[in-house]
């Protein structure tokens, strides 16, 4: 008998040393949870400094480092397809404080290059959305296409006649270019540029009938009545984009080129790390100043749970992949 009960006493000893284990264990996580982050933070760029998306991650990096308590580094890594920036963050421990921008172009950079040295789908994690934007059909002011349908119509009457100018291509403007074709079953001449100020030029001298970009690119001359926009490339009117009418308006179904930043983490990054930094942009985003100070810009700041932008680069690869498929264009 007494051996029975020195024997369950054991058992209750161990079962209790297991339930601290257990309690020390969680009490760990919760601390490491709570403590993250605890050091400076970096978020590489694949673009140089001073176009929208240096400029709106910025934004996002004094707020958030305001945040979290933490400083948030910028670092511009442009080149390759993303390539240069995803490999410096790869090259990093995956321990959140080494992150990534990621953008439409990724989800481009996919189908576009023949050995992209990076995959954004297996080797990284998502975080959280940043900002989405959408781009503007843009014809000369004093020229003859005054609506979508003008376009449309010329192009019809006359196939390959018109030149519609972007920036290089396999930008995402070149590529919405090739998807308005396709869609609305037309055809037309693209011309790619270096840059948009040389695109303006052509437009304003006649060279070319319309250009697709960013309004905030095309301000200048959209504030000097110099050229006017004339449709907007997302699946819905936009105040952003001044209520332009969209190209699905205009009969194009299926026609929807929304460009999007997000913040990626390499893959085996803690899940702490990762809600914590979800967290914090979604209460960083949702800001009236920073929606203000994006709006400024013609962009929309939204956060996402990261299985929305997971989602989105996905879909966006596959939409990309069969657009340059169908273009013909050269693989990089």
């Amino acid at each position: 008998m007494s051996h029975f009960i020195r024997t369950i006493s054991r058992f209750l000893r161990i079962g209790r040393l297991g339930a601290l284990a257990l309690a020390l264990s969680l009490s760990a996580s919760a601390a490491a949870a709570q403590s993250y982050p605890e050091r400076d933070i970096t978020l590489v760029l694949p673009f140089g400094p001073g176009g929208i998306a240096d400029i709106t991650a910025r934004i996002v990096a004094d707020a958030l480092g305001t945040e979290l308590g933490r400083k948030i580094i910028i670092i511009n890594q442009p080149g390759a397809g993303g390539a240069t920036a995803a490999q410096a963050v790869l090259n990093a421990e995956p321990d959140g404080y080494t992150l990534a921008l990621f953008s439409n172009g990724t989800a481009i950079s996919v189908p576009l290059f023949n050995k992209l040295p990076f995959d954004p789908v297996s080797e990284f994690v998502p975080v959280s959305s940043l900002a989405y934007f959408d781009f503007v059909f843009v014809t000369k002011a004093d020229g003859k296409f005054k609506a979508i349908n003008d376009i449309l119509e010329a192009a019809k009457a006359e196939p390959g006649a018109l030149n519609v100018g972007t920036i290089n291509t396999g930008s995402t403007q070149n590529l919405a270019a090739e998807l308005f074709k396709s869609a609305a079953g037309i055809d037309f001449t693209i011309v790619p540029y270096k840059a948009t100020p040389d695109l303006q030029v052509a437009l304003l001298g006649g060279e070319i009938d319309m250009i697709i970009d960013s309004q905030t690119a095309l301000q200048a001359a959209l504030q000097k009545n110099q050229a006017i926009a004339i449709a907007s490339s997302g699946p819905r009117r936009s105040s952003l984009t001044g209520d332009v009418p969209t190209v699905i308006e205009a009969g194009v179904s299926g026609f929807d080129v929304t460009s999007w930043n997000a913040i990626f983490a390499p893959k085996g990054t803690p899940e702490e790390a990762l809600t914590a930094l979800n967290r914090a942009l979604t209460s960083v985003l949702a800001d009236e100043a920073i929606k203000k100070r994006f709006a400024e810009l013609g962009v929309e700041a939204r956060s996402s749970s990261p299985a929305e932008i997971g989602t989105r680069l996905s879909e966006d690869i596959a939409r990309w992949s069969a657009v340059i498929e169908k273009a013909g264009i050269p693989k990089q």
